[in-house]
């Protein structure tokens, strides 16, 4: 993915190559518009998708509205099976949306059963935070979550949050990285509101002193946006996600190696943003979740597995071992044990945020439609040997969802009583 001036390290075949030794057997990619034009950008990752080793699909962003972008929207849907779009709202100058386009974006994914997803965070006080920072002298990694705290996050998604309730359509909450963040989900569902949080493996085992490692080559990997956030943000992450309040764990893979990332070497605001995260995703969820008796394995497969297969509606194809599923499947030994490293990782990046990282739970035999490509340490796929899977369209809102504008309007006028627990 091109991004940030560079271009991310990882192409379809390393990035699938690491997913499936990590127990992962299909990802859904973002598509970025070429200069606004969706159907460029799907043909680019068309290209792009040429290496793929296993099962994937698409999302879409939206850089930009006029007409042909939401004729465009509907071609996406319709023709290619392309069920969510992504709208940023961060990224001042380059991918960041107004709320004017996040509006008739809503509207539109309505129209056609798709998705709404977000990049929550205030993009506008996100760029004069950066400013801030610079003029204060501050241009280490440190100056990268300084710049953009959760409060900035929390805004984001009660905005984008609230604005999927007037136009009465889900939303799709993408790495959740704080509590700010998490608590307008868990308030917004408690009312009744169809909103999806996911929260990042970093997000839920990593904290932000690694931002302040004198060292730049060790602190820079670890920028990624929103920021990782400071010890006690990934824990109340994990309650969360244990509760239900957050649904799903993504990982939000988006690897540089280290003479990229040194491209902000003076200026935080030049780090390209990303981490890794597809193969070491299922080892530490297990670990982390399972192992501590936070989860239980059923809620491990629904988390890692079936929730996602079925918010994108592919289950059960995917998601679920059945007849006339897919036969994805992994062998996961509890007793097994790993270590992280950029050493033994098939990411090409020369860097790994969970670098020495020791834990229990070893995926030790991965299986894509019925054919091992894992086992013993040994990957067994090559360039080319993946398939596009469509994601179709929803009912009215989704999940069998049916709810008249004229009662939504009318609960909007409806006074409500809570508790001093539920405020």
């Amino acid at each position: 993915m091109e991004f940030m001036g560079t271009v991310t390290i990882d192409d379809f075949f390393s990035g699938h190559a690491a997913a499936l030794a990590g127990g992962t057997t299909m990802h859904i990619d973002f598509v970025i518009p070429v200069n606004g034009n969706l159907t460029a950008g799907l043909e680019s990752y068309k290209h792009k998708a040429e290496k793929s080793a296993m099962d994937y699909g698409f999302h879409m962003a939206i850089t930009k509205w006029n007409d042909e972008v939401s004729k465009e929207m509907e071609v996406m849907v319709k023709e290619h099976g392309i069920n969510s779009f992504k709208f940023f709202m961060a990224y001042k100058g380059s991918l960041m949306v107004t709320d004017d386009l996040l509006l008739q974006g809503l509207q539109k994914c309505k129209s056609l059963g798709a998705l709404a997803m977000v990049h929550a965070e205030n993009g506008d006080a996100v760029a004069e935070g950066q400013q801030r920072m610079i003029d204060l002298g501050i241009t280490g990694p440190e100056g990268h979550a300084l710049s953009r705290p959760p409060v900035l996050e929390g805004e984001a998604t009660s905005r984008a949050i609230r604005l999927a309730k007037f136009i009465n359509t889900p939303l799709y909450v993408v790495h959740v990285m704080s509590i700010d963040a998490m608590e307008e989900i868990a308030k917004a569902k408690r009312e009744g509101q169809r909103v999806i949080g996911e929260p990042v493996v970093s997000g839920l085992v990593l904290d932000d002193s690694w931002l302040w490692d004198p060292d730049f080559a060790t602190a820079s990997k670890y920028v990624m946006s929103p920021p990782i956030r400071e010890a006690g943000h990934n824990k109340a992450l994990q309650a969360a996600l244990s509760s239900g309040i957050l649904q799903l764990v993504g990982t939000d893979h988006c690897t540089f190696n280290s003479t990229q990332k040194a491209f902000g070497s003076d200026d935080f605001r030049k780090i390209p943003n990303g981490v890794n995260g597809i193969e070491e995703r299922m080892h530490i969820i297990w670990d982390s979740m399972v192992e501590t008796g936070k989860i239980t394995v059923t809620d491990y497969v629904r988390v890692t597995s079936t929730e996602c297969a079925k918010i994108f509606n592919i289950y059960p194809q995917k998601g679920a071992i059945m007849e006339g599923s897919d036969a994805d499947i992994i062998i996961l030994n509890p007793k097994g044990s790993f270590v992280m490293g950029a050493h033994t990782h098939h990411s090409r990046s020369n860097t790994n945020v969970y670098e020495g990282r020791k834990g229990k739970g070893m995926v030790e035999v991965t299986i894509s439609r019925g054919r091992v490509v894992w086992e013993d340490g040994t990957l067994n796929v090559a360039a080319g040997s993946g398939r596009y899977i469509r994601t179709p369209p929803f009912g009215y809102l989704f999940d069998g969802i049916e709810k008249s504008d004229a009662a939504y309007r009318a609960s909007l006028r409806a006074p409500v009583q809570r508790s001093k627990a539920a405020a």
